[in-house]
């Protein structure tokens, strides 16, 4: 049974998005302050009062007020009365807040491993030969049961790799110092935009996201934004995990009657900037398949333009604000998103997008053939809840009591790569007749400062490759390792490093 149909907007007629329809997903563009942020916001808090988890950014750090009951503001009652919205109810909605530094909302973290090489390398601003290295990097780490959790766990693999690239390069290809090192160099560069709070545990449970309250209503998922969007690129890269790790965790469930989960991309210009072509078609792939899952997936942005045209073309519900038009380009970019809707003869598509006020929109939505309705020019109904931020007050007391509250608040730091390495090197006696070296020197010499005179221990090889040999220490460091993931993610399964879409090396699915 199909669930209410959404009520956003009025012409001379009712606007509704179908919720059946929804993960279809949609467009939500329009220049700067033209009404883009208040169209996220009523369809969010109407997904959630019909009981439908919501993820969105809050990159401007006004969003906060959707946990808010609203109605208060003058424009708003104003747009009530000229819409005729006789059955207008202020409220607000249940919300959690997230936020990577931990800050304005609830730690969000992932690991190394979960990220993986592809969107590592992206957020690394890699070139193919570092990328190509730091795949290596990961296939060594999973080959031999290591764990790369946090920063310091991939610092140790590399350092590791690069000192003993001989015996890695004719299975792997090249490793060149120059690759090992601007790698380095870039973590270091990364940590300081504070991505050691981010590569950590405990990592982000999904299923968190997916929730609703005590009244059936869907949680609203709140990423403070605002100081990530310091580091576009870290932006960008977290919510594409974020959507990448949905499409791998959840179920197919075809077209249900009303999404799973929807996602609100915001400033999705970011994530197509720069990007490479592999990244690219990893993206078509989700957005193309995602829908699947019950997920629908809207990309705010201010220009259609800002889309590729293949994934724009998945996009089957419009909202487009007004666009302005100074220069020759702008005209073009004008002309390009009128092309986007189905034809209206009552209404001249190029004059009204750059006549649109504040509030207004040109929308097209789905029918309940999966068809695109011809567009309509239409007010925006105004939202349930409170328009703009909240005080600081009100956030810790809706995070104090969250339903995840206390859960990632403290991190874990348990044995991975890092501690193994470490331990390997300590207990392996040095070669025979090789001078003694400082505390500080040997396999993390380069890192603390010492010298580098003692050469690094092996990492364990794999029984199958040969005949059976007595443990050395480091494979019993190894094997310590495989016992606790296995102890962590069940005995059956513990012996592979869990890898997501975006996080498999050669583009498989997750490894369990």
């Amino acid at each position: 049974m199909s669930a209410e149909p959404i009520l956003f907007a009025k012409s001379k007629t009712d606007i509704c998005l179908l919720p059946e329809m929804s993960n279809r997903h949609g467009l939500i563009a329009g220049a700067t302050g033209t009404g883009k942020t208040v169209t996220l916001q009523v369809l969010a808090e109407s997904f959630s009062a019909m009981g439908v988890p919501v993820f969105l950014a809050d990159v401007k750090g006004d969003l906060a007020g959707i946990s808010q009951s609203g109605g208060q503001s003058t424009k708003v009652q104003e747009r009530v009365k000229q819409l005729k919205l006789d059955g207008y109810t202020p409220a607000g909605c249940p919300v959690t807040f997230w936020d990577v530094f931990g800050e304005k909302g609830h730690p969000i973290r992932a690991t190394i491993s979960e990220m993986g090489p592809l969107l590592l390398a992206r957020l690394l601003q890699l070139n193919d030969t570092q990328a190509g290295v730091l795949n290596i990097v990961f296939h060594v780490a999973d080959e031999n049961g290591l764990l790369l959790l946090d920063l310091k766990d991939l610092r140790a693999m590399l350092q590791y790799v690069g000192n003993n690239a001989a015996q890695f390069t004719t299975k792997y290809g090249n490793i060149s110092p120059a690759s090992i090192g601007a790698i380095q160099r870039n973590l270091l560069a990364l940590e300081s935009q504070g991505a050691d709070k981010y590569f950590a545990e405990p990592a982000l449970n999904l299923d968190d996201f997916i929730q609703t309250d005590a009244n059936g209503h869907g949680i609203v998922n709140i990423l403070a934004a605002d100081r990530l969007m310091q580091s576009p690129r870290v932006y960008a890269t977290l919510l594409l995990w974020l959507l990448s790790e949905l499409f791998e965790r959840l179920p197919e469930v075809g077209d249900p009657p009303k999404p799973k989960l929807v996602f609100f991309f915001d400033e999705a210009h970011l994530l197509f900037n720069e990007i490479e072509p592999a990244l690219l078609e990893k993206i078509e792939q989700i957005v193309r398949l995602v829908r699947s899952k019950g997920v629908g997936v809207f990309f705010v942005t201010q220009n259609p333009r800002d889309v590729p045209d293949n994934v724009l073309g998945q996009l089957g519900n419009r909202v487009q604000h007004a666009l302005r038009a100074f220069t020759p380009r702008d005209q073009k970019a004008v002309q390009a998103a009128a092309d986007t809707f189905r034809v209206n003869p009552k209404i001249k598509t190029v004059e009204a997008l750059m006549e649109l006020g504040v509030g207004e929109a040109l929308v097209s939505c789905l029918d309940e053939n999966g068809q695109p309705q011809v567009v309509e020019r239409a007010f925006i109904i105004p939202p349930r809840s409170q328009l703009g931020p909240i005080t600081p007050q009100q956030r810790q007391q809706i995070m104090a009591n969250s339903i995840v509250a206390g859960v990632y608040d403290k991190v874990v730091d348990r044995e991975s790569a890092y501690e193994k390495l470490t331990q390997a090197v300590q207990q392996t006696p040095p070669p025979a007749g090789a001078p003694q070296t400082s505390s500080g020197g040997g396999f993390w010499g380069s890192i603390f400062g010492g010298s580098s005179a003692s050469t690094p221990a092996p990492l364990p090889r794999s029984v199958s490759r040969g005949a059976r040999e007595p443990d050395s220490m480091a494979i019993i460091a190894t094997k310590s390792v495989v016992r606790s993931v296995s102890s962590a993610i069940g005995s059956s399964i513990g012996r592979q490093v869990i890898r997501g879409l975006m996080g498999s090396i050669f583009g498989g699915g997750r490894r369990r």
